[in-house]
């Protein structure tokens, strides 16, 4: 009996829904996350490159993305923040990490 897709895999398809709706068009290529836990608190941090166009949209979705309320299935987005963008050739790649909790 399958539990369903990993808060990874959740995150990833609301990342690309939520910029689908802001009419940005990433590609989402690698995504690595770590078992997390605290006293109270049982989730995973998740750090993930994107490369998308680089436009006013896309700009504009990245400064919004740490107060974006990302719904994950059984998860709560904990945090979000970009920490890296790189521009060249038109082109954008952004470097962002992610804390989720079990719900």
């Amino acid at each position: 009996m399958s539990r369903g897709p990993d808060a990874a895999t959740l995150l990833r398809r609301a990342l690309e829904r939520d910029a689908r709706a802001q009419g940005c068009a990433i590609t989402i290529g690698a995504l690595h996350s770590t078992r997390w836990a605290s006293a109270t608190f049982i989730g995973a941090q998740h750090r993930l490159t994107l490369d998308a166009p680089d436009d006013a949209a896309l700009a504009h979705w990245l400064g919004a993305l740490p107060e974006v309320e990302l719904t994950l299935r059984g998860h709560l987005v904990a945090d979000a923040m970009v920490t890296a963008i790189a521009r060249s050739d038109g082109r954008t790649e952004a470097t962002i990490e992610v804390l989720t909790v079990e719900a």
